[in-house]
């Protein structure tokens, strides 16, 4: 395989991955608003077709390229949801495979950044050829089936940016005055309110997508539910011990983890503070 079409490949991560492939050595064409070819173009001519489109637009894209996949292609995608869009591209007779990048676009390269595959009709020798591009760019690839990887993304994105929204959603209902709060914070503060500004400074629609088109979020979002009233009647019991069982029941599940997310946040404190 030498030649790659990336639909939506004018959009920030369609960008990113066009680089990829090309120092891979791969001829890439892309395929968007504006371009002078069209996504039937890139299916009628690539030996892979990869769709990088935003999250509620995916299915339809690939539907309308399913008719045109033959045997000998490949067809991918790289949504943050998996299991509709393998679900849609498995009409093809192309092979097909899901990708989830687990990061934003706006990055240099892919070095030290992590992507889900899940392989749903692939030769191994096809899974090979992806994973090695990824790995020669630094990547790490982890194998998942698409189901399970809408399980585990459910609690990766969607429960971690649902807090953290209402983390913000918190903080400006509180009326505190927001110079203050950040006159105050040290830098491990200033981490966890930095996730806050980070999702808020990007589009909404991304993380509404995450969110709502992902079927195994809302599941995880009534555990959070369940876990925030358990947490708020432990801090208002006069038995101190009930906050203590909360606490250090959760310790001791995430006890081999602590370790490494010391080291982790020793080093971004170090790096804030050399900041300034």
């Amino acid at each position: 395989m030498n030649s790659i079409g990336i639909i939506g490949g004018n959009g920030g991560m369609g960008r990113l991955f066009s680089s990829v492939f090309s120092r891979a050595g791969y001829e890439v064409s892309v395929s968007g608003r504006n371009t002078r070819l069209s996504n039937r173009d890139l299916a009628e001519s690539c030996e892979i077709v990869m769709v990088s489109v935003p999250i509620r637009a995916t299915v339809s894209v690939i539907d309308e390229i399913v008719p045109l996949m033959k045997p000998e292609q490949v067809l991918c995608d790289l949504t943050s949801v998996k299991t509709m869009p393998v679900q849609a591209m498995l009409k093809s007779k192309a092979s097909v495979i899901g990708f989830h990048p687990m990061f934003g676009p706006n990055l240099p390269g892919i070095r030290g950044q992590n992507i889900v595959a899940t392989p749903a009709r692939c030769p191994e020798e096809i899974l090979s050829v992806f994973t090695s591009i990824f790995a020669s760019e630094g990547a790490q690839v982890t194998i998942m089936t698409p189901e399970e990887h809408d399980r585990v993304v459910a609690v990766v994105q969607g429960l971690v940016h649902f807090a953290t929204l209402a983390v913000a959603d918190a903080v400006r209902t509180s009326g505190t005055d927001f110079e203050k709060i950040l006159s105050v914070m040290s830098p491990v503060y200033r981490i966890e309110m930095g996730l806050i500004g980070r999702i808020l400074g990007q589009s909404p629609d991304l993380y509404g997508d995450i969110l709502r088109m992902n079927p195994e979020v809302m599941p995880v979002l009534n555990g959070f539910s369940d876990s925030v009233e358990r947490l708020r009647e432990s801090v208002a019991s006069p038995d101190e011990k009930e906050f203590q069982a909360f606490f250090n029941g959760n310790r001791e599940c995430f006890n081999e983890y602590i370790p490494l997310a010391t080291r982790d946040t020793d080093a971004l404190i170090e790096a804030l503070v050399n900041l300034t």
